[in-house]
């Protein structure tokens, strides 16, 4: 069955260039919209939030702060290139991941004393070591 524009409406076409974009638009711009729901819902609150963010700045442990998003950087930066070396068995993850919470405790962790270090310690070896199973045996997903 053909319109007057000779285009069936029977047939479906894919643009497997293109597909995979559909439900990251929809989600984009469902966040959009309740954003700018909120934004005009807050509008009082918004205003008064440059005095918010200055105190919060002056305020905060600048230290901790750089620290946690150079240790982000540097845990992103080396995923994707240590799991190439062992494709899609999710070890660039893992190996990334247990330094990464350690490095992350200490630097959080307001007294570091031999107990609390080992406690760190393990719990950055387990905790990332359980998802890695979780994802990969259960799952049957790959991690980077």
């Amino acid at each position: 069955m053909q319109n007057f524009l000779g285009q069936n409406f029977w047939a479906v076409t894919i643009d497997f260039e293109k597909s995979h974009l559909i439900f990251p638009t929809i989600i984009a711009v469902i966040l959009c919209l309740l954003g700018l729901a909120i934004a005009l819902r807050h509008r009082s609150e918004l205003i008064a939030a440059p005095r918010y963010w200055c105190h919060l700045v002056t305020s905060m442990n600048k230290i901790r702060f750089g620290g946690t998003l150079v240790l982000t950087l540097i845990y992103f930066s080396l995923m994707e290139p240590i799991g190439g070396i062992w494709p899609n068995t999710g070890l660039g993850f893992l190996l990334c991941s247990i330094p990464y919470v350690f490095a992350t405790g200490m630097l959080f962790m307001r007294e570091r004393t031999p107990t609390d270090s080992l406690v760190l310690g393990s719990v950055a070896f387990f905790a990332p070591l359980a998802v890695w199973w979780i994802f990969t045996d259960l799952f049957f997903l790959t991690l980077p």
